[in-house]
């Protein structure tokens, strides 16, 4: 499989007439049709004074269009996809960081971008879609200052080196940092996993994945359409829909975060004929720590495997993963290296041995040349050409990376640094947790106690004593949870992951 660089060259692994965007009760759009239509987008971008270089920012529910403008805003500017759940000033934010020079809203829209843009003096560009004409096609009608009409300084389809994505680190205690990624580093990674998962134009990827995420963007959009196969572009993730998609998309696959695996587990028993009708060639999971439990049920409702993919914005998404049969997966692992370097580092910027525990670290051609205008950051997350991750782990004999916690989660109460993931996957072998965070909440004598948030099965009934009891038996007395709290949801971020830090605070346990 040939290496592309650009994310143009990427698109010319598709055949003319077979299908490259589909999406539910809508015309497919070929890849003939897709070409035309980026070359079309970047023409118009051009004519609206936008070219190399010039962020796009792109505020649009999940969808065909979505995923068209990703791709068409990247071969001719610098696409910077935002959560459309954003409110007013979070807008104002990030389109003043990024420094937008236009906004993609769909026309009608009254999402707070448009106030935002408007405030900050940002032209709109209106997204028309005709849902009578194949999915992802549009035509973009701009609205606002500087209607000039005058062209792009660097026009036409950017290089390699030019940044094709750019994205916020979600922030947890501080300032998001700015992540550009070139169409280098984006190409690169979409070839690893077209490599680790063996895609080819014969596969279909069910995307649930929100499109503001490097997730969607790289595993669901560019891995699939890299080397011709197809992507059923859904308005986002739904459970109660998911199965019914299965029917019209016919997936070989689909890629989502454990949250999304566990909400479809839950509906599976009421759907088995469509996820028999509806054979999977594997299913992937990303973003977050998947439980071997969950995996293992997974892949005894499916009867196809689950891969596990270890992946961060800064390194265009995949660094490791789980190979499929016949090569060994081992559940609670992320996998072997999948296209990057992948080592072990001590504090001091050593490389450790298989065996020793320290920070996971990664270089490669997918990975981020840096933060930006963000020296501080810079500094302390590249050692030696190397990227700190900020994840510790461990390396085993045959290059399987264990996640044992990310540095800033490790609870650290009064002294004992303890694995917040060792207490999830303890809880969750009782029969009646479907779903389980464990997290720290302040404590005035030891700095952190350890709390756990936990979802029962349907229908099945234990109380916290209970399952303290049975974490007891599991763990070390100091590892027990001293308060769990039973939920009928816990609150996820914006792409559906649980969100250990803050999550005391989200549950008023300060």
């Amino acid at each position: 499989m040939p290496d592309t660089a650009t994310v143009w060259e990427l698109l010319a692994g598709g055949s003319g007439e077979s299908p490259a965007i589909a999406a539910p009760d809508r015309q497919p759009l070929d890849f003939a049709g897709l070409c035309r239509h980026v070359e079309t987008t970047v023409g118009a971008l051009n004519g609206f004074g936008i070219g190399r270089g010039d962020r796009v920012a792109i505020v649009l529910p999940n969808g065909p269009e979505m995923a068209s403008a990703f791709v068409s805003v990247a071969c001719a500017a610098t696409a910077a996809p935002l959560n459309p759940a954003y409110r007013q000033p979070e807008y104002e934010f990030y389109l003043s960081d990024l420094s937008a020079k236009a906004l993609i809203l769909e026309a009608g829209s009254d999402s707070p971008a448009r106030t935002a843009a408007a405030d900050i003096g940002i032209p709109i560009l209106e997204l028309h879609a005709d849902a009578e004409a194949p999915a992802g096609t549009f035509e973009l009608v701009r609205q606002g200052p500087g209607e000039d009409g005058s062209a792009a300084a660097n026009s036409g389809l950017g290089t390699a080196d030019d940044v094709a994505l750019i994205l916020h680190t979600s922030g947890t205690t501080s300032r998001p940092k700015i992540v550009p990624l070139s169409h280098r580093n984006v190409c690169a990674s979409a070839g690893n996993i077209q490599r680790t998962l063996r895609l080819t134009a014969e596969d279909r990827c069910l995307n649930v994945m929100p499109l503001f995420h490097i997730h969607g963007l790289i595993a669901a959009v560019l891995a699939p359409l890299g080397v011709g196969g197809s992507i059923f572009c859904t308005p986002g993730f739904n459970v109660l829909r998911f199965f019914s998609w299965l029917d019209e998309a016919r997936p070989t696959f689909y890629t989502a975060v454990p949250t999304m695996h566990q909400a479809i587990l839950a509906r599976a028993p009421r759907n088995r004929d469509a996820v028999e009708r509806n054979p999977l060639r594997f299913i992937r999971s990303a973003s977050a720590s998947l439980p071997p439990q969950v995996m293992a049920e997974l892949e005894d409702t499916f009867g196809a495997p689950v891969v596990e993919a270890y992946a961060m914005t800064e390194a265009a998404h995949q660094m490791t993963c789980n190979p499929l049969p016949p090569a060994a997966r081992k559940p609670g692992t992320v996998g072997i290296a999948a296209g990057p370097e992948v080592s072990i580092m001590d504090e001091a910027g050593a490389l450790l041995p298989a065996g020793e525990v320290g920070e996971i670290v990664i270089r490669g051609a997918n990975v981020s040349d840096g933060y930006e205008n963000n020296p501080a950051a810079n500094a302390e997350a590249f050692t030696n050409g190397w990227f700190r991750t900020g994840d510790q782990g461990v390396l085993d004999d045959e290059g399987y990376v264990t996640i044992t916690g990310r540095l800033k989660e490790i609870i650290n109460r009064g002294g004992e640094k303890i694995s917040p993931r060792e207490i999830d996957e303890a809880i969750l072998d009782h029969p009646a947790v479907r779903q389980v965070v464990a997290f720290a909440v302040p404590h005035p004598k030891l700095g952190e106690e350890i709390a756990a948030a936990a979802v029962l099965r349907e229908g099945m009934e234990a109380t916290p004593r209970e399952l303290q009891a049975f974490a007891a038996e599991r763990l070390a007395d100091f590892k027990v949870p001293r308060k769990i709290l039973l939920m009928d949801d816990i609150p996820k971020g914006p792409t559906g992951k649980l969100q250990r830090i803050g999550m005391a605070e989200k549950l008023g346990l300060t």
